[in-house]
């Protein structure tokens, strides 16, 4: 059924366009043989990631609550007893796009899968969320049942700019859930010890995210796994300070990561982050002591005694930027490290694929096998006679029963006003893309990456009339130039530029009648600020006319006309206090609020949505709240925001080294679309995605539909540059490495709004 406000669609960053799968192999591997799919996916294209082994009590009460898990196997809980029967816990997307926890029983060659909600019902595990860090505690004694210890962000943060990550206890027998982690506290990453009596986790230090990415504040604490079984206290307490994702080795051991921040350059104020994994004796209360060596990084520990270690590495950091071939040294493996011998380690993934990031290990079978997750690139290899291009939609679940929602693979995607056609730009920013009825296809490309980006629609759908904007994205200090793209899908465009002068020109939208364009520029700022510009003719551009529509020492971008006509909406930092640093985290300006101007009065300008709790002047900035859209009919406004903050440790997934500023999820709020000064600071607003990527620049059409595949058929080619059409860093290199793409990663330079 077609919802009646119509789609919202995104792209998300860092998500690899081929499915995560689990994997493990012996310890120590003898080759790439060695290797097995857990899941036995073959071509699934269901993402599954962060497995742990399910303890077996823990297994025998899901098989009791649910027995369809074993019976379609035919396991019993004898074959549990005896090992023969073994299930994992991960993160899986197979559940209405929502990444949360499923559990898996295997046997006799056999996998049955099934998510959390189905075996407890959606009154604990439903609702749009994310799920994360499944591990297992309890059965210590006879009134403390198995449980499952988790990360869930079903539960809104009371404030903004704020995680909703809580740590939940469920017990597998009753179904019965406490929540962990108090209120006004936020935990990530939490692991119970051997004993099943204690859970660690990684606490945001001081109850707050401050904008931070890769090198999140967190602190270890430890607290009770059952409250009632434990003299009814959690007994939370401190114990590690600067670490995070912790992992018993027994209950008085814990080897955890930790970035220290240094400079790389001497002549250079900057600081980086450099990963180890650490070793802490609870009862010695000492410092902890480092196990890892100093010249590699190294992340995500899996304890395997209290003398080994399993460890995710990278011994070499690359440019990342340049999108090269990388050697073995540069991707992400899994090592095992003994504190006995610190200098040899146990090389587990490079004998099993040396030029493949592998992540996350975890222990099975007590040590003789390690398991891990990967991109399953092996399935782009197959021949199919069809585009290489990735599958460009992903339905979500969304949290509002009249809107639809979609993942874009393609960056800046823009659907034309009638819902007939897509466009977006490659992940190398270097080719414009088209879907519609008559298929997939390349409309424009330029010689070198980082060229072209912010697609954009004419919105009169009788123009087909694409704009885009041509020069390096995200730079402040070079020229950027918006062209106009005519009969766009017509096979016969013509390119026209719009703009001149050698300004930052970017983010063009037309008003509804298609006849003007809204769009920001560094023009009349020598410091590079950016205001709001009209092109008064949509065909001749700047020939036609420019009229300035802000006016002021900040920056203003991400400009959209209302569906009326009357107003802009925008991102803005001029709320930016004073004495706030240049850029946020070292990374972009930051501060950025959405406001709204009207046309005819420009003078009247109104603030919507802060990103920090609403109040008189600066104090309502922090953060993000970026690329405002209006819905179709101006009732709702989309943005993409950090208001959530982060829900996953970042060092977790795949590297970057802030090519982009990971803007967060994807966020929407009610407007008055009658009255401009009614929309002031706005209170209310629902969070729509729920995700450990970078979802950004988000799209509201009046289209909707179940499969959006099926309208645009996004997986036949229509013409032979399309099918022909190489990137120059492609999924797979020539020596069959996996190349930076496979992460998800965009090949351009720091963003700059």
């Amino acid at each position: 059924m077609a919802s009646s406000r119509g789609s919202i669609a995104a792209f998300a960053s860092y998500r690899p366009p081929c499915p995560w799968d689990i994997f493990s192999c012996p310890n120590p591997p003898s080759g790439e043989k060695d290797e097995v799919n857990l899941l036995q996916s073959g071509s699934s294209d269901h993402y599954n990631h962060n497995g742990r082994p399910i303890p077996a009590a823990a297994l025998k009460a899901l098989i009791a609550k649910k027995p369809e898990l074993a019976s379609e196997c035919g396991a019993t809980a004898d074959d549990v007893d005896s090992g023969r029967a073994t299930g994992l816990v991960f993160v899986s997307e197979r559940e209405n796009g929502l990444e949360t926890l499923h559990v898996a029983l295997c046997f006799n060659d056999k996998v049955k899968v099934l998510s959390l909600g189905e075996i407890y019902g959606a009154d604990t595990f439903g609702g749009v969320r994310m799920e994360d860090s499944g591990c297992f505690g309890g059965g210590f004694a006879p009134n403390a049942d198995p449980c499952i210890i988790y990360v869930s962000t079903k539960k809104p943060a009371e404030k903004r700019r704020t995680p909703w990550t809580v740590v939940y206890r469920t017990n597998l027998k009753t179904g019965e859930t406490e929540q962990l982690t108090p209120d006004g506290q936020y935990d990530l990453s939490p692991a119970v010890s051997p004993s099943g009596k204690r859970v660690a986790v990684a606490n945001f230090r001081g109850n707050r995210w401050d904008g931070e990415i890769e090198h999140l504040q967190t602190d270890i604490v430890l607290m009770n796994v059952d409250r009632k079984a434990q003299g009814g206290k959690l007994e939370r307490k401190r114990y590690i300070s600067n670490a995070g994702w912790p992992s018993w080795a027994s209950d008085n051991i814990i080897f955890f990561h930790r970035a220290v921040d240094k400079k790389d350059d001497p002549k250079s104020d900057k600081k980086t982050p450099h990963w180890g994994v650490y070793r802490y004796d609870i009862a010695a209360a000492k410092e902890p002591v480092l196990v890892t060596p100093i010249d590699i990084e190294a992340m995500t520990p899996a304890a395997i005694s209290e003398t080994k270690v399993a460890v995710a590495t990278i011994h070499k950091k690359m440019f990342q930027m340049g999108g090269g071939v990388r050697d073995p040294d540069m991707y992400r493996h899994i090592e095992i490290y003994d504190i006995s011998a610190p200098k040899q380690p146990v090389k587990i993934t490079q004998v099993v694929w040396s030029k493949a990031d592998h992540y996350s290990p975890f222990v099975l079978d007590g040590g003789s096998r390690i398991g891990y997750h990967r991109a399953a690139t092996e399935r782009l290899l197959e021949l199919t006679g069809q585009s290489n291009v990735a599958r460009n939609f992903s339905k979500l679940q969304s949290p509002h029963k009249d809107v639809d929602v979609f993942r874009v693979s393609g960056v800046f995607p823009t659907v034309s006003t009638d819902g007939s056609k897509l466009a977006f730009v490659d992940n190398e920013f270097k080719a414009v893309w088209i879907a519609d009825k008559q298929g997939l296809r390349v409309v424009w490309e330029r010689r070198g990456s980082n060229s072209v980006f912010s697609t954009m629609w004419n919105q009169n759908p009788e123009l087909d009339i694409l704009y885009v904007c041509v020069g390096p994205a995200f730079t402040v200090d070079k020229p950027l130039e918006i062209y106009a793209i005519f009969n766009a899908s017509g096979g016969q465009p013509e390119y026209r530029k719009l703009t001149a002068g050698n300004h930052n020109n970017a983010f063009p939208y037309s008003n509804p009648e298609g006849t003007k364009i809204v769009f920001r520029s560094t023009r009349d700022h020598a410091d590079k600020k950016k205001n709001l510009y009209i092109l008064e003719d949509a065909h001749a551009g700047e020939e036609g006319g420019v009229t300035r529509l802000t006016n002021g020492n900040w920056t203003d971008t991400h400009c959209q006309w209302a569906p009326k006509g009357d107003w802009v909406v925008f991102s803005s930092t001029r709320d930016k206090p004073a004495g706030a640093a240049d850029l946020d985290n070292g990374l972009d300006f930051g501060y950025f609020n959405v406001f709204i101007v009207s046309v005819a009065k420009p003078d009247v300008v109104v603030r919507v949505m802060t990103s920090a709790p609403p109040m008189p002047g600066v104090g309502s900035t922090a953060g993000h709240v970026n690329h405002p859209m209006f819905s179709p009919d101006g009732r709702s406004i989309v943005v993409t925001s950090d208001l959530a903050a982060v829900s996953a440790e970042p060092i977790s997934m795949p590297m970057f080294l802030h090519s982009v500023r990971p803007y967060g999820d994807i966020f929407s709020f009610d407007i008055d679309p009658t009255d401009i000064t009614k929309n002031k600071d706005i209170q209310n607003f629902h969070r729509v995605t729920h995700s450990r990527y970078e979802y950004s620049t988000p799209v509201w059409t009046k289209f909707a539909t179940s499969d959006p595949n099926a309208q645009w058929n996004m997986l036949v080619t229509a013409d032979s540059k399309a099918a022909n059409y190489k990137p120059a860093c492609p999924y797979m290199q020539a020596d069959g490495g996996q190349s930076l793409h496979m992460t998800g990663h965009l090949v351009i330079p720091r963003r700059c709004c």
